[in-house]
């Protein structure tokens, strides 16, 4: 495919020392890798550090890229593996509930509109935004990781598992459990007449002063062992 090989051919230019690759591999994916970051931690400011932490670590481990899966695939497995860490570090669960702006930071693109909205539509969201998040902050960190990967970014299990490093029957597993886990905690939010499989956690991005494209990345350095 153009754009895997496009990929590919930026993740070796940055590696041969183009300064700006990087940068490039990184704003094409941008919008997705945050949206993966967002839903796995549950939390913006999470988010954007474990986003940081997985595209310094993309940075410095270029080289060690084997080119045995696609460079999306690396990438989200960073990523993933960033979010799971900070997860795992997170002993005390964040009581107060997300802000209530959290839907003000449109997808990048995106364009405001004029529409009225309705107020009650707008609760609405924002109650089953929280109740989605809160109740993935229940479930132990690999479970929730192959929930956001497979139903909430349409990942197939195969490309779920190559991302998480673990056979496909895992992922189903991990799903299926998760499933169980969530259905009791999400059945009030689909309406008798309208039935639904759960409500999608809007991939929000993060305020301009605090977006991971306007954090600095260290110089394009050697990669020393340590980092591998």
């Amino acid at each position: 495919m153009r754009e895997e090989a496009d990929d590919r051919a930026l993740l070796a230019a940055h590696v041969a020392g183009d300064p700006d690759a990087f940068g490039l591999l990184f704003h094409r994916h941008r919008d997705r890798l945050w949206a993966v970051a967002l839903r796995t931690t549950g939390d913006p400011e999470e988010a954007a550090d474990a986003l940081q932490d997985a595209l310094v670590a993309a940075f410095r481990r270029a080289e060690s890229f084997r080119g045995d899966a696609a460079v999306t695939t690396w990438l989200h497995r960073i990523v993933v593996n960033a979010c799971l860490d900070r997860l795992r570090r997170r002993k005390v669960r964040l009581a107060d509930p997300l802000p209530d702006d959290l839907d003000d930071h449109a997808d990048r693109g995106s364009t405001l509109t004029a529409d009225v909205v309705d107020p009650a539509d707008v609760a609405v969201d924002h109650e089953r935004r929280d109740a989605v998040l809160t109740a993935l902050d229940t479930l132990p960190a690999d479970q929730r990781a192959a929930l956001v990967l497979v139903d909430m970014e349409g990942y197939s299990v195969e490309e779920t598992a190559a991302i998480l490093e673990c056979a496909p029957g895992t992922v189903k597993s991990r799903c299926s459990r998760g499933r169980a886990r969530l259905l009791p905690l999400l059945a009030g939010l689909a309406s008798p007449g309208n039935p639904r499989a759960g409500p999608r956690v809007p991939s929000t991005s993060p305020d301009k002063a605090n977006s991971p494209e306007d954090r600095t990345y260290p110089d394009n350095e050697e990669v020393s062992s340590s980092d591998a």
